[in-house]
């Protein structure tokens, strides 16, 4: 191993040299299939060198008391590419100035060269006083290492740290054990985030950190391997975790060798790069694919370790002598404390089925928050040596279905099965998607936690507390006859990801098997599979299409069938939409699947074969709007001649109140010349509803579009219609950066900006910072037109398209350039993909042509390829 060369005096250009050639060298050394244990130890004594020949060099070795000390990552001699270099400065009494001036030279040399330098410079007793106060601090001591100086400072310092009165061991692990539950609740409890950090989600390095510290503290272990000697670790479990934490240092090695600067997130940027330098291959993603199930088993590995290891440190420091109550469940199970414990040391080799009886026991005891760590040891070897699935089974197979019955299995048992490996060593098709990625911006977990969170959300269904966020299903999920066949329907809804082909078709086909086969009838069978197939039918009839048009809702009625099919769907689509992003469901989508809902409802009740008097809708809804305006004071006579106006259409499209707050304006608007633009004070259908009256003008939607933008609003919903006598009656449902109505502070603002635009007949488009997430998806332009039936006369176009700034604008830009008119608009984000659906007619109000949709097809791709790079 090489070592700085220093020149006198020093010349930086040169140490930049030999640490970027050194770099290099490891760089290769990596790529041609180095072992990273050893080479993350070969950069740290390749630092330790340099800072030698430095300290030397500044003359520090002739100080009386003074010591360089590392500490942190680079105490333990473990530095990837990126990683911090901490280092104390350490002196038995204050510096005087010279030495001060010196050694900030030493660390402003550290930082000419590149190199991430975290110091202090601390007296013993200042040094002693803060670790005594500071976790960070104290941990950051407990690992570290004297580099050169002063032996004795050093060994005080030690001596301080080592004594009973510093950080006694029960404090000491109770605040790494709390320490951990805060970082793992930073990262939602779950170590399937898509864009995970290696060091610090849950099953990352620090975990494997905080057995060493706690290890090292009580027992004074300084490696994995001295935690074994002390009889907490066996062999094997030593072999796993050591293997576990080269895999983890090679994933973060390869990152900082693709990182300018410092981070450990585990992008969808340099997901790619980091399974190429890995050495994992396949077409399109699968290299990616492969490279993170790896790495999600992984972390799920070291957080099994790491809980059933701080379970015995518990035991062992903590030295609880008092007899834990025993609760006898059985001749299998016992209750000792808060886990549940088996009484016989071989019980799931002989009897594999009876893994699944424990969960049972933790459903029907809420007493039970874990499993006694030596039963998770027979639990992981048992698990191991399975020589089928538990599926296989015919005792398992009942024993599954009556958890999947338990009221109580969904949040408790659930998801411990998941998270110490049962449902995979259960169900063969769950083991395909433990750690399944999903490439885009709109899912942020892995298949199987997704799914996990969606299983948590039906039970949520069932208590109260969620009754003001899920209204419908609140009411409808405890009237549910059959839960667990909505239960199973989750389990199996995306179990065909990853394999190719439509997920929903494969899993509908494996639920009906799994159905017969676990004893369920034929008609249950096929509701669950009607359900897996379906389970996104229902959210795309919402947010893509025209729900205030009855033949859309005739169509989705006559798909569904009855109303226990649609009860069952809007459970498992809610479920869904709020496991997929935390950030996704709001109170637009709230008010969107609850009208799809109820207006199918009535539907189905009325029959398919009585569709409804669209006359008698019109008249009902003109009734109740003309009683809200006459306790308004407005004449019927100037009621009627502003209606006259107003085409049909508009009666159907927009409630009573709407109407009248409408009206209202309208009639007292007394300069039609101008624009009059309204923004309700009260939230609508769950957004703000913006509401603009002009005459006809070029480019109108594509400024209004533009103009929200610049004021950080979404779309979402567009209404575009025309009166009898030119008038624009457009109607735009929007939603702030958080998914929410406008506040009313905003309102005349909004109202001013867009009066403006529409006024002057443009709006400047603004200007976005490229998205760091966007760059590295690429969706293609895809224009569909969907079929109408012939009395329509309307064109029903669907684009998707990857979402950027001022693609909206380009969109209305498109269609005024081809003199087309815009009649409705529906605007979905999902993640990255934008996939917005209009009604367009020609000029003459007419249906596009074969020639006339190509054209339009043509230029919009044209466009949006052109915004795209820009």
């Amino acid at each position: 191993m090489t070592s700085i060369e220093l020149t006198t005096p020093i010349e930086t250009h040169s140490i930049k040299q030999q640490l970027d050639d050194y770099a290099q060298q490891q760089k290769d050394a990596f790529c041609t299939g180095g072992h990273v244990t050893e080479l993350v130890l070969e950069r740290s004594q390749f630092m330790d060198k340099m800072l030698l020949s430095l300290w030397q060099h500044y003359g520090f070795d002739n100080h009386p008391d003074l010591a360089l000390i590392a500490v942190g990552g680079y105490g333990r001699a473990e530095l990837h590419p990126l990683s911090d270099i901490d280092i104390l400065f350490l002196s038995q009494t204050p510096l005087d100035d010279a030495i001060s001036k010196q050694l900030s030279e030493f660390v402003t040399l550290l930082w000419d060269l590149r190199l991430d330098v975290g110091h202090s410079v601390r007296t013993l007793a200042e040094c002693k006083k803060i670790a005594d106060e500071d976790l960070t601090v104290a941990t950051n001591l407990l690992e570290s290492r004297l580099l050169c100086g002063h032996n004795d400072t050093y060994e005080q310092l030690v001596d301080h740290f080592e004594s009973n009165t510093f950080w006694p061991s029960a404090d000491f692990y109770a605040a790494k054990v709390n320490e951990q539950l805060t970082r793992h609740a930073r990262y939602n409890d779950t170590a399937y985030n898509l864009e995970p950090d290696i060091k610090s989600t849950p099953g990352g390095l620090r975990d494997i950190h905080t057995l060493s510290w706690i290890a090292r503290r009580h027992f004074g272990a300084t490696s994995l391997r001295e935690m074994s000697k002390y009889g907490f670790l066996t062999d094997a479990e030593f072999r796993e975790l050591a293997e576990c934490q080269d895999f983890l240092w090679r994933v973060r090695f390869a990152l900082h060798l693709e990182l300018r600067r410092y981070d450990n997130r585990l992008t969808f940027g340099h997901q790619s790069s980091v399974a190429e330098l890995l050495q994992y291959q396949g077409e399109g993603n699968q290299g990616v694919e492969r490279m993170m199930k790896d790495f999600y088993r992984t972390l799920q590995r070291v957080v099994e370790l790491n809980k059933m290891l701080l379970q015995l440190f518990q035991q062992a420091i903590l030295e609880d002598k008092q007899p834990k109550t025993s609760q006898i469940l059985d001749d299998d199970f016992e209750i000792k404390g808060n886990v549940i414990e088996a009484r016989k040391p071989a019980l799931f080799q002989a009897r594999p089925d009876t893994i699944l009886d424990m969960f049972l026991h933790i459903a029907s005891h809420s007493e039970v928050d874990g499993i006694a760590a030596p039963t998770l040891r027979q639990l992981r070897t048992a698990r191991r040596r399975l020589n089928r699935f538990l599926i296989d089974i015919p005792e398992a197979r009942d024993k599954f279905m009556a958890l999947v019955r338990h009221p109580n299995a969904l949040l408790r048992a659930f998801p411990l099965m998941h998270r110490h490996g049962v449902l995979a060593a259960y169900l063969p098709q769950w083991s395909q998607i433990v750690g399944q990625m999903q490439f885009d911006l709109f899912h942020v977990y892995t298949v199987d936690e997704h799914t996990m969170r969606l299983l948590k959300n039906l039970q949520k269904f069932s208590l109260e507390e969620s009754r003001e966020r899920h209204p419908v299903c609140c009411e409808v999920y405890p009237r549910l006859i059959k839960k667990d066949l909505l239960i199973l329907a989750g389990i199996f809804h995306d179990i065909g990801k990853g394999r190719g082909g439509d997920h929903s078709e494969i899993g509908e086909e494996e639920s009906y098997h799994f159905c017969i086969q676990h004893g369920l009838t034929r008609p249950e069978a096929k509701l669950v599979a009607w359900l897996v197939r379906h389970h996104l039918l229902m959210s795309v009839t919402a947010q893509r299409r025209d729900i205030y048009d009855q033949e859309v809702i005739a169509g989705f009625a006559e798909e569904v069938g009855d109303e226990e099919h649609l009860d069952y769907l809007i459970c498992l689509t809610v479920a869904d939409i709020c496991a997929t992003n935390k950030e996704l469901w709001n109170s637009w989508k709230r008010t969107l699947i609850a009208e799809l809902y109820y207006s199918t409802q009535k539907t189905l009740r009325r029959g398919l074969e009585n569709p409804p008097d669209v006359r008698d809708r019109i008249k009902h809804n003109q009734q109740l709007a003309s009683a809200l305006l006459r306790k308004q004071d407005i004449a019927p006579r100037d009621i009627e001649t502003l209606w006259q106006r107003f085409n049909s259409d508009y009666f159907l499209r927009h409630t009573h109140k709407q109407i009248a707050w409408h009206s209202q304006h309208l009639i007292e608007h007394d300069d039609l010349n101008k624009p009059l633009v309204l923004v309700s004070r009260k939230a609508t259908r769950g957004g703000t509803e913006v509401f603009i009256h002009t005459r006809d003008k070029q480019s109108l939607f594509a400024n209004v579009a533009a103009e929200l933008d610049k004021k950080n609003l979404s779309i979402h919903d567009a209404q575009i219609m025309t009166s009898k006598d030119g008038f624009i009656m457009d109607t735009f449902m929007v939603l702030d950066p958080n998914g929410k109505a406008i506040p009313a502070n905003r309102h005349d603002r909004i109202v001013e900006a867009l009066t403006k635009t529409i006024t002057t007949g443009s709006s400047t488009p603004k200007r976005h910072r490229p998205s760091r997430k966007l760059q590295h998806f690429d969706v293609e332009t895809v224009v569909t037109f969907l079929p109408v039936k012939r009395t329509q006369r309307k064109t029903l176009m669907e684009l998707v398209a990857l979402d950027m700034p001022g693609l909206l604008a380009v969109i209305g830009k498109v269609f005024e350039q081809l003199n087309l008119n815009l009649h409705a608009a529906k605007i979905t984000t999902i993640g990255e993909r934008a996939e917005d659906f209009f009604t367009l007619t020609t000029s003459d109000g007419d249906t596009l042509n074969d020639s006339e949709q190509e054209e339009l097809a043509n230029l919009l791709r044209k466009e949006i390829e052109a915004l795209g790079e820009q």
